[in-house]
């Protein structure tokens, strides 16, 4: 198939697939003889699943160890819990900071009851120091 058919049906970009293959995530498609790239149904598993994993937010150095790791069938898991896991606290630790900012930003929004931007509560602490 070729690379609109393999955009087509892994909802990802031309120039997301050729990304991804210069990178190495990807092996090199076969060339026809015309120059055009073609693609087999392993190349589309392979990109679903890379697009699930940056829908995750994993990163592609990670990736490449997932995808390396899939290559025995009876190694452990051990590897893979410890990328999840890994990830997973990324995205409590981003939560936990969104958080912060949200409230943050909740107190900045109802200090100011003034209409004048002279005595506006909000750039007057944006001025401030933070403790």
């Amino acid at each position: 198939m070729k690379i609109s058919q393999l955009a087509k049906l892994t909802n990802l970009p031309n120039k997301t697939i050729r990304y991804y293959e210069d990178i190495g995530l990807v092996p090199k498609a076969l060339r026809n003889d015309n120059g055009y790239r073609e693609y087999s149904s392993n190349d589309v598993e392979r990109l679903i699943f890379i697009r699930r994993c940056r829908e995750l937010q994993i990163p592609i150095e990670q990736i490449k160890t997932l995808i390396a790791v899939q290559a025995d069938k009876k190694s452990s898991c051990k590897e893979v819990d410890s990328l999840i896991e890994q990830q997973l606290e990324k995205v409590r630790k981003t939560i936990a900071e969104l958080t912060l900012l949200e409230q943050t930003l909740h107190q900045l929004a109802t200090s100011c009851p003034n209409e004048i931007v002279g005595e506006c509560e909000i750039l007057k602490s944006l001025n401030k120091e933070s403790n």
